[in-house]
């Protein structure tokens, strides 16, 4: 990569060597070369790439700012040659990422049949199978032989998504069965694909959420899924590229939300400074009016205060581990969930695990916290007891909360990440209080 970067940034740039050194590189690596430098040098140096298949290879990877800094800087002919080998899938990501200015002229650029299907493909939902799609597959018919479904891989294939995995159609494009390459190089020429193809294809309706995809993919271990229409025409296919893609997309997502933030439409350094602010903004308003309830039964308890001043010197300690605690329930449900590990009539069995969870762990802190209270506050068994049980009880009740909520907000149809550490961390603290307050006010006659 240096090497390359040598190269790139002369000034000015040696053509020759640089086509000769493309020539032995891989793509992505020629496009993680491109995001480092300038757009003048990025734009030059795609263009001494002479083959339009591979130079539509390293646009692909490249960045979608980059890719439109690009096609803003290639003249039209140049922009078509690319557009033109891209697949259509990889088109309608980029023109879902950039302003509508710059997406209405590729489409201007590409050639009408492909531009049909870039505009088929963005008239579904937005993150559904059919809006990560390609359309560009390999057909048979389930009465030809294995000479001629060869013979079709040949001069069709190229410029389709796969070869590996081939689909089979009827007269209607009705899909009945898939067969893969690998078992048509080691059957007979004479055999016929109907006696080759797998009948039992699992397939996506292309109104399908994107999230779901990612559940087929990951149960039954597929590099491909064909798509189909209600009538069970196929339409297209979904194949593991574009899965990662989603995965890292619905990872990133949730992520945000657990941690309170809406999330992002665009990468984080071109997102401005005010839309970040706008998108963190609502939780932590939430969040803050939320802390006067905490504030409101600190003040119920003033006269306990008053008695027992030392009382105030546990309470962040209490509200921490019940926050962790809810916070580490809420994170493994949402992951098992997500993962299709647990699912909404398991939430008896959830909670009930997350409690011995919670005993065995209060259990365990309580007494570190025992000790050290007795050793630090004059041997005074009865503080460090209140303490300690107070934090058992936090432990189970903020684990059991923290568990329950996320299922919960399933059976409501909204995403399990919203259910996540700031609503969590607010709920445990006011009963890590009320908890704490009423059980010291019992032992100690306040």
């Amino acid at each position: 990569m240096e090497n390359i970067l040598e190269l790139l940034n002369q000034s000015p740039l040696d053509n020759k060597k640089l086509r000769e050194t493309f020539a032995q590189m891989n793509a992505v690596d020629i496009a993680d070369a491109l995001e480092q430098l300038s757009d003048d040098k990025a734009i030059a140096a795609l263009r001494l790439i002479d083959d339009d298949d591979f130079a539509a290879d390293v646009f692909s990877y490249v960045s979608p700012e980059k890719q439109q800094m690009l096609v803003e800087g290639l003249n039209d002919a140049e922009v078509v040659g690319i557009m033109n080998e891209l697949p259509v899938d990889d088109i309608v990501d980029f023109i879902e990422d950039v302003p509508e200015d710059v997406g209405k002229y590729v489409l201007d650029q590409v050639s009408s049949e492909k531009g049909a299907l870039v505009d088929r493909l963005l008239d579904y939902p937005e993150d559904s199978a059919g809006s990560v799609m390609t359309t560009e597959i390999v057909e048979l018919s389930p009465h030809m032989t294995v000479k001629d479904a060869l013979s079709t891989i040949r001069t069709s294939g190229v410029d389709k998504e796969t070869i590996y995995t081939c689909y089979v159609i009827d007269e209607d494009r009705k899909l009945i069965g898939a067969v893969t390459a690998d078992s048509l190089v080691r059957a007979g020429l004479n055999q016929q694909i109907c006696d080759l193809m797998d009948i039992n294809v699992i397939s996506a309706n292309a109104t399908d959420d994107q999230e779901e995809l990612t559940n087929q993919f990951r149960k039954y271990d597929l590099i491909a899924m064909p798509v189909i229409n209600r009538s069970g025409h196929l339409i297209g296919i979904v194949t593991v590229d574009d899965i990662l893609r989603v995965i890292e997309e619905e990872t990133t997502e949730d992520f945000e939300k657990m941690a309170g933030i809406s999330p992002l439409d665009e990468p984080y350094m071109r997102t401005g400074v005010l839309k970040h602010a706008q998108n963190r903004i609502t939780w932590l308003l939430i969040l803050m009016l939320t802390a006067a309830i905490t504030g409101a039964i600190i003040s119920t308890f003033e006269d306990s205060l008053a008695v027992l001043p030392v009382l105030v010197a546990f309470i962040p300690m209490l509200m921490g581990a019940g926050g962790n605690a809810g916070a580490q329930s809420t994170t493994v449900v949402i992951r098992g969930m997500a993962l299709g590990e647990i699912v909404i009539k398991d939430v008896l069995r959830v909670v009930w695990r997350e409690t011995r969870i919670a005993i065995i762990c209060g259990i365990v802190l309580g007494l570190a916290n025992y000790a050290r209270i007795w050793l630090m506050h004059d041997r005074n068994g009865t503080l460090a007891l209140v303490v300690s049980l107070s934090l058992v009880i936090t432990l189970v009740v903020a684990k059991s909360i923290g568990c329950t909520l996320p299922i919960l907000a399933k059976t409501m149809r909204i995403d399990p990440a919203t259910m996540a550490a700031p609503i969590i961390t607010t709920i445990v603290d006011c009963t890590a209080l009320i908890v704490f307050f009423s059980i010291a006010r019992i032992a100690f006659n306040i």
